[in-house]
């Protein structure tokens, strides 16, 4: 049988294709079949391996040539495979009828099962087992990471026969090292030797991932051909998970330019990353049994086990060994010094655990050096770059000239370093430095060989030297470690407490107003455009409701101001949950002026989240509102009784009871507040709304999701009720003045005001923007009263309370600032005017 021609591309020697479509080594067979178990493709040696004359083609049932119950117990491994890349072993397999015993592979390539035989090695199977669990019993003994390595290859070599045995470690920049090697004493030693990644392609390593084990027998064998080397469809067979795939000619080119005939790679594979390979060398033909294999790739597998945990032990120690370090910086200063003072201790404490040449800190604005560190100038040369990175993780570079060219400057001074930064945003860091290390790196052979092209084809031709190549590296510092780097990564925040305390108190205080002012902006510019979309919202469907301007004012005038009430109960304890009888009280108190006895609260009180506060506060006010207007507390004998309970799921209950006032009728027309009781709370917080409108009062039951609430500090007291009424009530004056003067920075609110108090019959308002202007008018015509706005822009009217008290002339406060209401009697004023207020806030200090 003729084989086909081999028409893989080899011209890229980048993209080496790792498995050669239509061929596979000797000393195997292969077959694939279809879903159907017929033949698609085979080794051209089939034949002769199964020792039969029978002839093999495209399309022949498997089962017309092997034995019903080896059939089956290749169904059986076929049923077996779990996950994309899985690959199922039988061995000791018998084919035919008085034939050899084989040792077989299955795996899935696309549509096609792949079936791969080899010959039983019947008298080393038992043995080849047994030498695992002593091997593994070696390996757990080992204390560390290159003692672990070193004892694998020993093992390894002891177990294939190798006459080498290395691991091979992969760099970050992907080159590789021998870290570990068995050899035989008269062979020359590569442990040390770095590898370019050319040698290993990524497409290669990207395959070490699939399939962890290579094998060529002998690199002067001549594959053998797969038949047909394309399917019908022109698409080849996929050896990708082959164990006896053949291999591209560059790597055996590559291979012959080192004098190995035979070799041997299993991937070493580490929490799903490839971190080396066992890397084995024989200097002549070395055929090894498929059960023997298998023991080597199950213990490449527990190796990589055990190198996980000791990783992880490891990562624990560092874990460790960072708040020692914290505790230590903490202890040592927790009594605050200068700046300059606390970088030597700094220095100390860290060069206890990472050594270093010098080190620097540059915090607001100020920057500090000690040892070996580039002067102020030649730091801020690199801020620009700095200031680009990522201000959550740490930065550490050997070579920082080759990252940031302003360093080469100072690179006699200092070549590597490790930032730290220390704020949330990019400006603080605090940096390790290190000073040039002259080095020697022993690559095998030149990494840098000049371009060759070769007997292949227009491509790369494998380097033909091995020798140990010396090259000699400047401007560069000793390498930063895994281990530094994360601890210096568990200290960074550690690092960010103990500069800010030992930062001048001013600069702190500075930085720390400046990042909550930051802050603040952010939040209130969050807050207001949902507040104007809410009042938006509000006026569109308060203006759908309301018959005439007057009812318009008053109804849109009553829900911003139950707004406004929620808002103060949640942002005096910096927007966190609020007592729900403290909403129902304040809402009341509007309402009950000297019949504070007809509202009754039941139950223990809760306190609401503040997402779930706004909405109770609008239900609560349009609830009292119509109760007012229609209901209990429309004369002067009905009463309201509100009863707070918890059902089973821990939800509140707030149960609404009107009892003594008119007879109540259900309303003819559904208006937007009667949307707001029965949908705010079904929509926006999943509860419940129901209200029942009685002959005898209206009757409603509120439930509130357990998810909003949480234990208030307190029962309700009626008490607290009755004194805000009656502080409430104490400071109205009983008259309208004739003259009042408005202080209030904002145009629009002053001329509402104006508005609102000409309203009331006030015959002559007067307004001023700022305090100078203010005392200007006192001083021309003094007013009979006088309404306040606190905070008018970048002063306060403090100045302007403290002459009206001097002269006798009765002001309010007016202010959106809750915690000025405990102080109004310090600055002399009747009462407090909380923003936002209207006509009938107004008209309540009067009347």
């Amino acid at each position: 049988m003729n084989a086909p021609p081999d028409t893989v591309d080899l011209t890229n020697c980048d993209r080496e294709p790792i498995h050669i479509l239509g061929r596979i080594q000797p000393f195997g067979a292969l077959v694939a079949v279809n879903g159907d178990w017929m033949v698609a493709h085979h080794s051209a040696n089939f034949n002769a391996i199964l020792d039969n004359d029978a002839p093999i083609a495209p399309g022949i049932q498997l089962g017309e040539l092997f034995r019903p119950d080896a059939i089956g117990q290749l169904r059986t491994a076929l049923n077996m495979l779990r996950g994309t890349d899985a690959v199922e072993r039988v061995f000791g397999l018998q084919l035919v009828d008085g034939g050899p015993l084989f040792d077989v592979a299955v795996h899935s390539s696309g549509t096609l099962t792949v079936i791969e035989f080899e010959p039983h090695d019947q008298a080393g199977f038992s043995s080849h087992v047994g030498t695992l669990r002593a091997i593994m019993h070696d390996l757990e003994a080992t204390g560390d990471v290159q003692a672990i390595c070193r004892e694998a290859t020993d093992q390894m070599k002891r177990l294939l026969g190798f006459d080498r045995v290395m691991v091979y470690k992969f760099h970050a920049d992907q080159s590789g090292e021998v870290i570990a090697e068995a050899r035989e004493p008269h062979l020359e030693s590569f442990f040390g030797l770095r590898y370019p990644k050319t040698d290993i392609p990524a497409q290669a390593r990207a395959l070490y991932l699939r399939n962890p084990f290579r094998i060529i027998s002998d690199v002067n064998a001549e594959p053998v051909p797969i038949v047909p080397e394309v399917s019908l469809e022109g698409a080849p067979l996929d050896l990708s998970l082959s164990t006896l795939r053949a291999v591209s000619p560059i790597h055996i080119e590559y291979l012959r330019n080192m004098g190995v005939e035979a070799s041997l790679s299993i991937s070493i594979v580490v929490r799903g990353k490839l971190w080396g390979l066992f890397a084995c060398h024989h200097y002549s033909p070395r055929v090894l049994p498929f059960s023997l294999r298998t023991v080597a790739e199950l213990f490449s597998q527990l190796f990589s086990l055990l190198l996980d945990r000791m990783m992880t032990d490891a990562g624990s120690r560092l874990s460790t060994r960072g708040r020692e370090l914290h505790d230590r910086l903490m202890a040592r200063l927790a009594g605050g010094v200068d700046l300059a003072e606390a970088l030597p201790t700094l220095d100390a404490v860290i060069g206890e655990t990472v050594p270093h040449d010098g080190v620097s800190i540059y915090v607001d604005g100020l920057y500090r050096a000690r040892g070996h560190a580039p002067g102020e100038e030649q730091f801020r040369a690199l801020l620009p770059a700095l200031n680009s990175g990522s201000t959550s993780r740490v930065f550490a570079s050997n070579e920082l000239a080759s990252r940031i060219p302003a360093a080469q400057a100072f690179v006699e001074t200092a070549a590597g370093a490790m930032v730290v930064p220390v704020s949330r945003r990019p400006r603080d860091y605090f940096v390790l430095w290190r000073r040039e290390l002259p080095q020697t790196v022993t690559w095998a052979g030149n990494p840098e060989k000049a371009i060759e092209y070769g007997p292949n084809g227009a491509r790369l031709t494998p380097r033909k030297s091995f020798e140990a190549w010396q090259q000699s590296v400047h401007g560069r510092s000793g390498e930063w470690t895994e281990e530094e780097q994360q601890i210096a990564e568990s200290l960074r925040v550690t690092l960010l407490e103990v500069i800010l305390r030992l930062t001048d108190e001013a600069v702190q205080e500075r930085t720390r107003a400046q990042e909550q002012q930051d802050l603040l902006i952010a939040e209130l510019n969050h807050r207001v455009r949902n507040i104007l979309n809410l009042i938006r919202s509000l006026v569109s469907q308060t203006r759908q409701e309301a018959t005439d301007i007057e009812s318009f004012s008053g109804l849109i005038g009553g829900r911003i101001s139950a707004l406004a009430t929620a808002h103060d109960h949640i942002t005096k304890g910096h927007w966190s949950a609020a007592s729900l009888t403290e909403l129902i009280e304040d809402e009341a108190i509007a309402y009950l002026g000297g019949k504070e006895g007809r509202l009754d609260i039941e139950g223990s009180d809760v306190l609401i989240a503040p997402e779930a506060y706004t909405v109770m506060a609008l239900v609560i006010h349009e609830m009292m509102t119509n109760s007012v207007k229609y209901g209990a507390l429309c004369d002067s004998s009905g009463r309201i009784r509100i009863a707070l309970s918890h059902d089973k799921q821990g939800d509140l209950a707030l149960d609404w009871t009107e009892r003594g006032g008119p007879p109540v009728r259900a309303p003819q027309r559904r208006g937007f507040g009667s949307t707001i009781i029965e949908r705010s709370i079904p929509y926006e917080l999943k509860g419940e709304a129901k209200i029942s409108f009685k002959l005898s009062g209206v009757e409603a039951r509120f439930v509130i999701p357990q998810r909003y609430l949480s234990d208030a500090p307190r029962t309700p007291d009626t008490r607290r009720l009755e004194e805000i009424t009656q502080r409430a009530t104490a400071k109205q004056t009983g008259q309208i003045p004739r003259h009042v003067l408005v202080v209030e920075d904002s145009m629009i609110i002053a001329m509402d005001t104006e508005d609102s108090l000409r309203a009331l019959g006030v015959t002559i308002v007067t307004t001023a923007g700022n305090v100078a202007t203010a005392i200007d008018s006192i001083n021309a015509d003094p007013p009979d009263f006088a309404i306040l706005d606190y905070n008018l822009g970048n002063e306060s009217s403090e100045a302007v309370a403290k002459r009206l008290r001097d002269d006798g002339i009765p002001f309010v406060l007016a202010t959106g600032y809750g915690e000025l209401a405990d102080t109004i009697e310090e600055y002399g004023a009747q009462a407090l005017l909380k923003k936002p207020y209207g006509k009938p806030e107004i008209e309540g200090l009067f009347v």
